[in-house]
Parts: C-alpha cells; sequence; structure tokens
C-alpha cells in the first residue's frame, strides 16, 4: 500500500513540530523516500539515536501489518 509524502511529513511533525522537514519521492512510487529532519531534539544525540526518534515517529507505516512504506532514508540532525 503506497503512502503519500504528506503523511510521512505529517507523521514526523507529529513528534517534531519545530521541525524542518523535507520528504522526497525518490522513484515517483510512493514507496521508497528520503527524508531530511532537521530539529533541536537530535541535538547531543547519535545518528543512530537520532534516527531511532525518526522511526518511531513511523511506526504505524513502518512496523506491523500496516507497514505501507518499502523503503526510508533519513537525514538526520541538529540545526547549526
Amino acid at each position: 500500500m503506497p503512502v503519500a509524502a504528506t503523511e510521512i511529513e505529517r507523521l514526523i511533525k507529529a513528534s517534531f513540530p519545530d521541525a524542518e522537514v523535507t520528504v522526497t519521492d525518490t522513484r515517483g512510487d510512493q514507496n521508497h523516500y528520503a527524508a531530511t529532519i532537521i530539529d533541536e531534539a537530535f541535538r547531543g544525540k547519535n545518528r543512530v539515536q537520532q534516527q531511532r526518534m525518526v522511526n518511531e515517529a513511523l511506526t504505524e507505516i513502518l512496523d506491523g501489518p500496516n507497514a505501507a512504506l518499502h523503503a526510508l532514508a533519513l537525514t538526520t540532525r541538529a540545526p547549526d
């Protein structure tokens, strides 16, 4: 089941309301995405911790029988 970029952004923003979020459909198939999330919540955390935080925000489309997202490349960081 495909998922829209706007849904991915909505879920991320629900957990990171002040984040700068960019979601790109890398293949045009609504199954392969790249997302860049810049948020103060990532400051002091390593890349694995940051990506786990984002994965938790996306649980409903990443895990279980309702998993709708095939691939998501994440770039995460705190603001400069």
